[in-house]
């Protein structure tokens, strides 16, 4: 142990070294041999795993998509009578018919109007295209509209005061009653309800507008039944 700590014992410690050396690379290698030869010559050692692995083939690329058919384009072998705006006449005239069953495409997207020239007072305009105006029917109305309390007043045609009822006079009562009311086309009243009031004021306020006539509500012409509503204001004064 002492002389391989001095200088003159470097060349042993050297050679050992290299023995050592060498022989730990043999080992390696032949274990790494062993290792790969071993599986090659017999499979059956390796793993079942390992084995469904190595021998499962990939699964082949999906096929590619049929292009599908393409239509053949219908294409017009006839003559165009119509270029433009303008119609074209034939040059000559044909002896036998020709059926073409394939449609003639449109020369763009244009509109073609017909200009009839001025009109002739007292002449009928549909009388040479054969065509005739078509009548307008409008519907009849229907109701009840609603109007506003000014536009009513201003359609009262009779007005008649409602008589101070003896029980609301002798206990001082005085106010004001809101009615709902429909006037018929014939200035009526057809239907009256009361909104709020007095209930000793209430039906002399009925009594009273359930007499009053209107001017008939003109829609389009027509009268038409309206709905509306109508104050009646009691006071002692």
């Amino acid at each position: 142990m002492f002389e391989d700590s001095t200088f003159e014992s470097t060349g042993r410690i050297r050679t050992r070294s290299r023995g050592w050396s060498v022989a730990a690379l043999l080992l390696n290698g032949s274990v790494l041999a062993a290792l790969i030869v071993i599986p090659l010559i017999y499979p059956e050692a390796l793993p079942k795993q390992m084995m469904s692995i190595l021998l499962v083939a990939p699964s082949p690329p999906p096929a590619a998509p049929k292009p599908l058919p393409q239509q053949p384009a219908q294409v017009f072998h006839g003559q165009r009578q119509l270029v433009g705006l303008n119609l074209t006449a034939p040059t000559q005239i044909p002896t036998t018919i020709r059926q073409i069953n394939t449609p003639e495409q449109a020369p763009g997207n244009q509109l073609i109007t017909m200009d009839t020239g001025p009109g002739i007072p007292g002449s009928d305009p549909f009388r040479d295209s054969g065509a005739r105006p078509v009548p307008v029917v409008r519907a009849a109305p229907r109701g009840p509209f609603r109007v506003s309390q000014g536009v009513a007043e201003g359609m009262i045609l009779q007005k008649t005061l409602p008589r101070y009822p003896p029980i609301a006079l002798a206990s001082r009562t005085q106010g004001t009653v809101v009615l709902q009311a429909v006037i018929s086309k014939a200035g009526t009243i057809e239907d009256i309800h009361v909104v709020r009031g007095s209930p000793m004021l209430q039906q002399a306020a009925i009594d009273a507008v359930s007499q009053w006539r209107y001017r008939p509500y003109l829609l389009d012409g027509q009268p038409v039944a309206v709905e509306t509503t109508v104050v009646v204001v009691f006071s002692l004064n």
